[in-house]
Formats: C-alpha cells, structure tokens, sequence
C-alpha cells in the first residue's frame, strides 16, 4: 500500500511543476504585451495623440471581466490585474512623451 504522505507529496511535486510553468508563461506573455504597448506608446508620442483611452480600457475591463467570469476566475480579480497593468501602460506612454 502507497504512503498517504508521500502520494501528498508526489501530488504537491506536480501541482507545483504545473505553477512554476504556469509562471513562466504569465512572465512572458506580459513580455509580449508590454513590447506591443511599448510600440503603442511611441506611435501615440509620434503622432501627439494621449497616453490614455479611457473608453478602449472601459471595453478592455468589461472584455476581461466577461473571460474571467467563462474561465471561472473571479472577475474582480482579474479587474484589478488589468488595472495594475494598464496603470503601467499608461505611465510607459507618458514617458515617450516626455
């Protein structure tokens, strides 16, 4: 018969493999964003528009919001996460404007 203990453990091995690579493809993926707003943010600075589009991020939240709610995770979560993100964006674009 299998050890509770070390099945616990072999199964904690696993879920904690799985985070790790979940990790490493969250770190990259914003990578990825962030090089598409970074191009963003020198087209807005190059053409005078604002840093910021309010209603683009109204759509974007009330996108995200719906995602999260199809991918059962808490959509106010994932409403704070894409303010911290787009808080970001903004203070990126600023800068090609200085």
């Amino acid at each position: 018969m299998t050890d509770p203990v070390l099945k616990a453990q072999e199964l904690l091995k696993a879920h904690r493999a799985s985070i790790d690579r979940l990790d490493a493809i969250l770190v990259y993926t914003l990578a990825e964003r962030f090089a598409h707003t970074q191009a963003v943010g020198k087209l807005k600075a190059q053409h005078d528009l604002p840093p910021s589009d309010p209603s683009r991020e109204a759509n974007q939240i009330t996108r995200l919001e719906t995602l999260a709610a199809e991918a059962d995770l808490d959509p106010e979560f994932a409403k704070k996460f894409l303010n911290f993100i787009i808080h970001e964006v903004i203070q990126h674009h600023k800068q090609h404007q200085s």
